[in-house]
């Protein structure tokens, strides 16, 4: 209707212009509404960032906005189950578009080729062209697909709901929706590239349809399930589409993705994010962006020996992950031969492709600037820091990674979800103390007090006594440490002791004493997800929104929303719990 303020979801129709790009990488599916859906949340920053919602929306939930949000995403896909055991529908209840599941390479599946993979719980909703470009939006827990592992190892297809089969069911919860708002909002806000949660709708029983938009959400495993097929006809059409949505050539396509996943694979190791990064580029977006939070796990420390235990195999671990991203970018270079030429060489002759040296320069490149960005020098510096004193930034890096690195002699212990061998050492409580010790006056700081400020909770008595050679290595980092800032003086042509205080007041928000990690995650989702119905979407959204902000981590990028006064209860005192548990949790996985 003429001025209706919401007119723009009705777009979001099951079209897409990669199902014209490329037909054959989609299974498409009719869809009934789900009538007994509501509202858990609702993004209301990123559907004004997307012009879903006009710009001076309040963050309030109306008639039309509800009814809007629900007739465009709670839906449920009629499966090729449903048809085959004639499953009744009202016909009032039937959905006019077709929604896509897309063929993308898993791991999970027989053979190396993606024939039978992709989407095995989700599908697109749409892309809509926003203020400053398009948009991708897609759903989970919309029902079973035939792309999903279930139907590959049983060779059956399955019911939605189903739990006889793993990977089977095609329904999401309430508390993943959450955990991936949570997560997802908070890597933004800290400038992390990752999909992110739209909607959360709850469904009952505690199962719920999660809406996720992004800039772009093809995956590299999208080109990986045609070139592993040679199917060079295909890999070009998506190479165009792909250029038409981000802007690079198919020419310059394995360079793009070099850049990206250097500074993705540096990101995750420096923010201790483990996002399972394989070789199939499944749990990645194009732009190194992270998707599909419940692979995800965000560390409080750098535990390097953690595994995730899939069934019948072993994830990656942190220190793995910048060799899967090599080993993607090395795809790409044969990937950008097979779009340009039509023919490409064998992988292995990829190995030392120009992509691939780009790569490990980059890469380097990357480590070195975000271990001086969580000292805390700002950007400007730690530029002139890397172009003019590279040795000593490494040789602080050296020093750093020593203890960052040190594991417990206890070794490997199973965890809920896998193994791990804890991390002993908090350097991030390092060089947040260290500064504001020395501008207390305090030129060294003794070896033992020096680890009672780096042991964790994971340390053992005998691993927080300051031996020869750990006294050893507590002055070397204090001399490299100060060397750094010496040199950021002398480039900034100010005392060290101006730059100490703007490395310590920075350094207090980036380092800050209790960080999300994944355990916090899924305590805060399951919190939330209690909450939801008594809270309502407003008081649900003001929550996280405060939440979010009081663990942004980039002090550019950080404010402090009040909350509002329309709140149905107390949020301060569910606010407060939810803090506590990242405090509590500050450590862990």
């Amino acid at each position: 209707m003429p001025g209706d303020p919401y007119v723009r979801f009705r777009s979001l129709d099951g079209s897409h212009p990669l199902r014209a790009a490329l037909p054959e990488g989609c299974v498409t599916y009719p869809a009934r509404r789900v009538s007994d859906a509501r509202i858990a949340w609702f993004n209301f920053a990123l559907a004004r960032e997307m012009g879903l919602i006009p710009k001076g929306h309040l963050d309030r939930m109306d008639d039309g906005l509800r009814d809007a949000i629900l007739d465009t995403f709670a839906i449920r896909i009629v499966n090729e189950w449903d048809v085959a055991n004639r499953t009744p529908i009202p016909v009032d209840a039937w959905k006019t578009g077709r929604y896509m599941a897309t063929r993308y390479l898993q791991l999970q599946h027989p053979g190396r080729q993606g024939r039978t993979s992709g989407d095995g719980r989700s599908v697109w909703i749409g892309c809509i062209d926003g203020p400053d470009g398009a948009w991708d939006v897609s759903a989970c827990g919309t029902g079973v697909t035939a792309l999903c592992p279930a139907t590959a190892a049983t060779r059956r297809f399955q019911r939605t709901g189903g739990r006889s089969v793993s990977y089977g069911c095609g329904t999401a919860s309430l508390q993943e929706g959450f955990a991936a708002a949570v997560m997802s909002e908070t890597l933004h806000r800290n400038g992390i590239a990752t999909e992110r949660v739209l909607a959360i709708l709850d469904v009952g029983h505690g199962f719920a349809i999660n809406v996720r938009a992004g800039r772009n959400l093809l995956r590299p495993a999208h080109f990986m399930t045609w070139s592993k097929r040679r199917d060079a006809d295909a890999v070009a059409r998506l190479a165009r589409y792909h250029a038409e949505r981000s802007g690079v050539a198919p020419a310059d396509l394995a360079d793009a993705i070099a850049s990206e996943f250097a500074r993705a694979a540096a990101t995750f190791e420096s923010e201790y994010l483990f996002v399972w990064l394989d070789w199939d580029g499944d749990n990645i977006l194009m732009d190194g962006g992270i998707l599909d939070y419940g692979s995800v796990r965000q560390f409080g420390l750098y535990h390097r020996d953690y595994r995730y235990d899939d069934d019948q195999r072993w994830s990656t671990t942190l220190p793995e992950q910048w060799r899967k991203a090599r080993h993607v970018v090395q795809n790409f270079a044969q990937i950008r031969d097979l779009a340009t030429t039509g023919r490409a060489k064998p992988l292995e002759a990829y190995r030392r492709d120009r992509a691939v040296r780009r790569f490990e320069g980059e890469l380097a490149d990357w480590r070195l600037r975000l271990l001086l960005r969580r000292v805390g020098f700002p950007h400007d510096l730690a530029e002139a820091l890397l172009a003019r004193e590279r040795k000593k930034v490494e040789r602080f890096g050296a020093a750093h990674r020593w203890f960052e690195h040190a594991r417990s002699a206890k070794g490997l212990r199973r965890v809920e979800d896998g193994i791990t061998r804890n991390a002993i050492y908090s350097t991030r409580d390092l060089l947040r103390e260290l500064p504001r010790r020395y501008l207390a006056g305090e030129s060294t700081v003794p070896a033992q007090e020096f680890l009672d400020l780096a042991a964790s909770t994971y340390a053992s008595r005998a691993e927080r006594v300051a031996t020869a050679s750990r006294t050893r290595r507590a002055t070397r980092f204090q001399k490299t440490y100060f060397d750094l800032v010496q040199a950021a003086a002398a480039i900034a042509r100010v005392p060290a002791r101006d730059v100490l205080f703007e490395v310590a007041a920075r350094s207090a928000i980036i380092n800050r004493w209790a960080r999300i990690t994944g355990d916090a995650a899924v305590h805060v989702a399951a919190r939330l997800a209690r909450m939801s119905r008594r809270l309502g979407p407003d008081a649900t959204w003001a929550l996280l929104v405060r939440f979010v902000e009081e663990h942004v981590t980039s002090p550019e990028r950080r404010t402090r929303p009040a909350f509002g006064s329309r709140a149905p209860i107390d949020l301060k005192r569910v606010f407060d719990a939810m803090v506590a548990d990242v405090e509590h949790f500050r450590y862990g996985l």
